[in-house]
C-alpha cells in the first residue's frame, strides 16, 4: 500500500478536526462559539503559514469562506424557512387531527400509524417542527387512555430520525453529505436515490420502535402530567402597598399559613439579611422563594408581592401585558440550540422578544436554582424549565417558534386560509426537486420566495427559522473537511482505518465505517461527523479500488444514527425534556435500534452494489 508523510500543514488539519470534534462535545460551551473558534483558528493558521498544496495548487484562506455560499447551506437554509411557513399556516393541523383520533378504541395501531406518519412526514420536513407539533397531542392521548408518555414520545421521535434517511432533502446531514460528493466529483444523487434501503432498513427499525421498544423502558412520569408538580425558584418583590412591606418575618409567613417557604431574604444589590422571624421586611425586599406555580401565584396575591424576574421589570410594568384575568401561565423547556441555551434572559432580551414576563425557573433534578440577582442572570441550559407569564397570544407564538418546547397542549394548532397555499408550494419544491425539473437547491429557494409573495410567511418569520448553530456548524465542518482533502490528511485517515481493516473484505470495512460514523454522531453533531466522514469514505473506496457510492451512503446512514443519546439530535432533547427519559432510556431503546439499522444497512449496500 502507499506510504504518507504528512506535512506540518496536514498534521494541524488532522489536530484541529480532533480538537474540533472535543469542543462539539462540550456542553457548557455553545456549539456557535466551538464552530467560530474552529475556523477562526483555521483561517489564521493559513493566512500567517501559506499552504502551497498538492501540485502546486495552494489553498486560499477565501475557500474557507465558501462554506457560507455552499449549496447544500442555501438549501437546508431554504428549506428550514419553508418549514416554518408551514408551522405558521397551520398547514400540518389536518394531520395532527387525524392522529389524535382513534387512540381510544385501537392505541395500538394507533400508535403504528403515528410511527409510519411522523417518518413519512420527515423524509421532506425538518423533523423538529414535526416533534413540536406531535408532543402536546400525544400526551393529551396518553393522559386519556391512561398509558405512559414513556411508551409512546420515544418511539414517535426516533421514527423522524429513521424517516428523515430517506430523501436526500430529509435532514441537514443528507443534503451536506450529497452536495459535498458532488463536489469531489460523484454523480449528484437524486431524491430518492437512497430511499429503497432506507424503506426496507427503516420498516425493521419502525417494527421495532412499535411493538419492542415501549416494553424496554420502565414507565416514567412525564413532566407535564407529574401529580407532584415541578418545583420553581422565584422572588417576589415587596413594593410600598405590598402586606409585606413593614410586617416581621413572622406575620408574613403567617399570612399564608406558613406554608411559604423562603430560602432567602436579599435587600439591595448584594445584601442578605437573616431569617429571624423579628426581622422587618422593607420595600424593595426580594424574597426567595422554591414552589409549584400555582401557590407562588397564590403567594403573589396574598401578600401583595410581584412575581419578580430581576431586570427591573415587574410583572405589573410590562407595556406589552394585559389585564391578570386575560393572562396565562406557561412551563417552557429550554432546548440545545435554542435561543436561550448557554445564555441568560437578560441577554436575549426574552421579555421584549416574545413579550411574556419569566415568573420562575425548575432546574431537572434539582429543586434550588442560586438566581443570584433573579433568573433574568441565570445562565440557562438545556432541560431548564421557566415560568413564563403572558397573553395567549404570545404563548402561542412561543410555541409555534419550535426553539423551546411549551408544555401545555391546550393551545390549538394554527390553521390559516393559507394553510393550502404552503402545502401546494411544499409540494412544487419537493415535485420539481424530485423530477429533476429544477436542482433542489433552485426549487428550494424559489419555494422561499414564493411563500414571501403568498404572504404565507414574512421577513420576521424567516430571521428565527434559521439557526445560527446549524449555519456555523456547517461553514466550520466544511472548513475542516477542505483542509484534510487539500492536505493530504483525509487520505492519511483512510489509509490508517484500511491498514487497520485489511485482513477484513470489503463489506466488512464498509460495515466498520457506518459503525464509527454512528458511534460519532451520537456523541458530536451529526452534521460535523458527516462532513468529516465523507472526503474520507471516499478515500477509503478509492483506496480500496471499491465503487464509491456505497461509502458515502454509509457515512449519510451511520451519521444520522443519532439514536443513543439526549445529545445526539435536538429533537431527542425535546422527547427527553417532556417525557420525564433518564439518558440511560435513550441508551437502552437507541442502542438496540442502532445496531439493527446498522446491520440492515451492512446487509442492504453490498447486496445493492454487488462489493
Amino acid at each position: 500500500m502507499q506510504s504518507f508523510v504528512l506535512d506540518p500543514h496536514a498534521i494541524f488539519a488532522l489536530a484541529l478536526t480532533l480538537v474540533a470534534l472535543i469542543l462539539f462535545t462540550r456542553d457548557r460551551i455553545p456549539l456557535e462559539t466551538s464552530c467560530l473558534i474552529v475556523l477562526v483558528t483555521l483561517v489564521m493558521v493559513f493566512q500567517v503559514f501559506p499552504y502551497e498544496g498538492v501540485n502546486g495548487v495552494p489553498i486560499r484562506v477565501t475557500d474557507f469562506f465558501s462554506g457560507f455560499g455552499h449549496e447544500a447551506l442555501v438549501t437546508i437554509a431554504s428549506l428550514m424557512i419553508i418549514g416554518r411557513g408551514m408551522e405558521t399556516t397551520g398547514a400540518l393541523r389536518p394531520v395532527a387531527i387525524l392522529m389524535s383520533k382513534g387512540w381510544k378504541e385501537r392505541p395500538v395501531f394507533s400508535l403504528l400509524a403515528t410511527l409510519i406518519v411522523a417518518a413519512a412526514l420527515s423524509a421532506f420536513l425538518n423533523n423538529t417542527p414535526i416533534v413540536v407539533m406531535l408532543l402536546p397531542i400525544l400526551v393529551s392521548v396518553a393522559m386519556r387512555t391512561n398509558t405512559a408518555p414513556s411508551e409512546i414520545l420515544m418511539p414517535m421521535g426516533l421514527a423522524t430520525l429513521i424517516g428523515g434517511m430517506a430523501t436526500t432533502i430529509g435532514t441537514s446531514t443528507n443534503l451536506l453529505v450529497v452536495g459535498i460528493a458532488a463536489d469531489l466529483g460523484l454523480e449528484r444523487m437524486g431524491m430518492f436515490h437512497f430511499t429503497f434501503p432506507v424503506l426496507i432498513a427503516g420498516s425493521i427499525g419502525i417494527v421495532f420502535l412499535w411493538l419492542v421498544a415501549p416494553r424496554l423502558m420502565p414507565e416514567r412520569r412525564a413532566p407535564m402530567i407529574d401529580t407532584s408538580p415541578r418545583i420553581f425558584n422565584a422572588l417576589l418583590y415587596v413594593g410600598e402597598d405590598s402586606f409585606a412591606n413593614g410586617k416581621s418575618l413572622s406575620e408574613v409567613l403567617a399570612r399564608t399559613e406558613n406554608r411559604m417557604a423562603i430560602s432567602r431574604i436579599q435587600r439591595g444589590e448584594s445584601l442578605f439579611i437573616a431569617k429571624l422571624p423579628s426581622v422587618t421586611i422593607q420595600t424593595g425586599d426580594r424574597l426567595y422563594v422554591n414552589d409549584t406555580p400555582d401557590n407562588l401565584k397564590e403567594f403573589e396575591q396574598l401578600l401583595g408581592a410581584k412575581l419578580y424576574q430581576g431586570s427591573g421589570e415587574e410583572v405589573g410594568d410590562d407595556k406589552d401585558s394585559l389585564k391578570a384575568a386575560e393572562q396565562q401561565l406557561a412551563e417552557v423547556v429550554v432546548t440545545r440550540g435554542s435561543l436561550l441555551h448557554h445564555r441568560t434572559l437578560r441577554s436575549t432580551r426574552f421579555t421584549t422578544r416574545f413579550r411574556l414576563v419569566p415568573l420562575a425557573i425548575h432546574r431537572a433534578r434539582s429543586h434550588i436554582v442560586d438566581t443570584g440577582k433573579g433568573i433574568a442572570e441565570t445562565r440557562l441550559r438545556a432541560g431548564d424549565v421557566l415560568l413564563v407569564q403572558g397573553s395567549p397570544e404570545q404563548i402561542n407564538n412561543l410555541k409555534r417558534g419550535g426553539q423551546m418546547l411549551v408544555l401545555d397542549g391546550t393551545t390549538d394548532l394554527p390553521h390559516t386560509k393559507r394553510a393550502n397555499t404552503a402545502l401546494g408550494i411544499m409540494g412544487f419544491v419537493v415535485v420539481s426537486a424530485a423530477t429533476s425539473l429544477l436542482p433542489i437547491s433552485v426549487s428550494a429557494i424559489s419555494g422561499v420566495a414564493l411563500m414571501l409573495l403568498t404572504r404565507c410567511i414574512d421577513w420576521r418569520n424567516i430571521a428565527g427559522a434559521l439557526s445560527a448553530p446549524v449555519i456555523l456548524i456547517i461553514v466550520a465542518s466544511l472548513g475542516l473537511g477542505t483542509a484534510l482533502m487539500r492536505t493530504g490528511g483525509a487520505d492519511f485517515l483512510a489509509h490508517l482505518f484500511v491498514v487497520l481493516t485489511s485482513a477484513l473484505p470489503t463489506p466488512f470495512i464498509l460495515s466498520g465505517l457506518m459503525l464509527l460514523m454512528a458511534i460519532l454522531t451520537n456523541v458530536v453533531s451529526n452534521n460535523a461527523a458527516a462532513v468529516i466522514g465523507t472526503p474520507i469514505a471516499i478515500s477509503v473506496a478509492q483506496e480500496l479500488g471499491a465503487p464509491t457510492e456505497p461509502f458515502v451512503l454509509a457515512v449519510l446512514f451511520g451519521a444520522n444514527m443519532s439514536f443513543a443519546t439526549p445529545m445526539g439530535y435536538q429533537t431527542n432533547l425535546l422527547v427527553f425534556s417532556a417525557g420525564g427519559y433518564k439518558f440511560s432510556d435513550f441508551i437502552r431503546v437507541g442502542i438496540p435500534l442502532t445496531i439493527i439499522m446498522w446491520l440492515a444497512f451492512s446487509f442492504l449496500l453490498p447486496m445493492l452494489y454487488t462489493l
